[in-house]
Formats: structure tokens, sequence, C-alpha cells
């Protein structure tokens, strides 16, 4: 993280703070139990990645519902899996 706090920044502190509210303490890399999940608490680089992750599949989520496409399964999946390890709430 640099010396300016970028939006990824505060989305990273935001979810160490859910996760120590929802889960309570837990060390970096181990596991807690989230809605019947099993989910880690990631390290930044692995927040990193899954949050891009979760961005995407929420964009193509949009722009699906947007159109009125039938909604693909693979978007769904990954959005709500991403949507766990991140605690976030689902949208769907």
């Amino acid at each position: 993280m640099g010396d300016a706090p970028s939006a990824l920044d505060a989305e990273y502190a935001a979810y160490l703070g859910r996760f120590e509210e929802m889960l309570g303490p837990c060390e970096f890399g181990a596991y807690a139990k989230f809605q019947g999940r099993l989910v880690k608490k990631l390290r930044y680089d692995e927040f990193e990645q899954r949050w891009r992750d979760h961005q995407k599949a929420l964009s193509a989520y949009a722009g699906i519902v947007e159109r009125g496409d039938t909604i693909n399964d693979a978007v769904v999946k990954l959005l709500r899996e991403r949507s766990d390890e991140l605690l976030l709430e689902r949208i769907i």
C-alpha cells in the first residue's frame, strides 16, 4: 500500500473491519466459518485479486441485467463466491 490511500486500500481496510466484526480475531491465512462456508483471512495481495474478480463479475452481471440477457451461471457463481470471501452482502 502506497503513501496516499487508494480506493483499494480503503476497501481492504473495510474488509479487515468486517472480518474482525463478523468473525472475530484471526491470523492472516487462517480460516473462519461464514454462512456455512470456510473463508480465509486474506493478505492484501490476495484481497486485491479477489476484489478485482468481484468487480469484473459485478460489472458483467450489471451489463447482463441492463441488456435483459439470460444470466450466465458462471458469473453468478463467481459473484457469490467472491462476495462470501470478501464478506460482502450478496446482491443475488
